[in-house]
């Protein structure tokens, strides 16, 4: 299990903001189960949901934005587990960017790819390990989404892919949680850490496509975000 512990460029939990806000939370004095539940709630809660520059950008880059998807939240969670000593690993899938309409609209829906690279991660608790997809989305977000869309019960778009809108299975206590699962499409294995996963997989974007998704495309979709947040 030592594997599912180490530190890594991406995985860089004894970073300064990391290590005090391990401290300030005092996870380390919790126990397990719960120590999971509290890391948990806080990458789904207080990170809001919104897009950062790229998929492999470090977890203190991450907690520093104050935002991330479903890959930087990822990458965030396993360095505060990691750095409370709670063994994690990451599964990899591509999903249909259907599931991101909404977000993104216009011509910016219409060419960009249509699979899309997606992780989640799994804990091991007690030899058993759990799927962690519905740490993605902030309540905030989703509940405005709810109530933008009383009368759905399979639901995508804006972020979400599910068959239960307004319950969700998005707490954990010992069990999966999902929140974009009805999106995949393919199944790329399971990784030891997010470095491993991002050298073999990777969305691929030219220069000029990756500089107008930095640049252009990802602040309309954090703009789009935000308007349904504050709606």
């Amino acid at each position: 299990m030592h594997d599912y512990l180490k530190e890594t460029r991406i995985l860089d939990y004894s970073n300064a903001s990391i290590v005090k806000l391990v401290e300030s939370r005092n996870w380390n004095q919790m126990d397990t189960v719960y120590r999971i539940k509290s890391i948990y709630n806080y990458v789904r809660d207080e990170i809001k949901f919104g897009y950062n520059l790229s998929d492999d950008i470090p977890a203190s880059g991450v907690l520093k934005d104050g935002y991330g998807q479903c890959n930087t939240k990822a990458t965030l969670l396993m360095a505060l587990l990691r750095a409370t000593g709670v063994s994690n690993r990451i599964h990899g899938f591509t999903i249909d960017k259907a599931l991101q309409k909404g977000a993104i609209t216009g011509v910016c829906y219409l060419f960009s790819p249509r699979n899309i690279v997606h992780s989640w991660v799994e804990v091991c608790v007690n030899d058993q390990w759990y799927i962690l997809e519905g740490v993605i989305i902030d309540r905030s977000y989703l509940s405005k989404i709810q109530s933008q869309n009383m009368a759905s019960k399979t639901f995508c778009g804006y972020g979400i892919y599910t068959d239960n809108l307004q319950n969700p299975p998005i707490e954990w206590d010992l069990n999966n949680t999902f929140i974009q699962d009805r999106g995949i499409n393919r199944d790329l294995g399971i990784f030891d850490t997010p470095d491993a996963f991002y050298a073999e997989h990777r969305q691929y974007l030219g220069p000029f496509k990756r500089f107008i998704f930095r640049n252009v495309v990802r602040k309309r979709m954090n703009h789009n975000v935000e308007k349904v947040r504050n709606g």
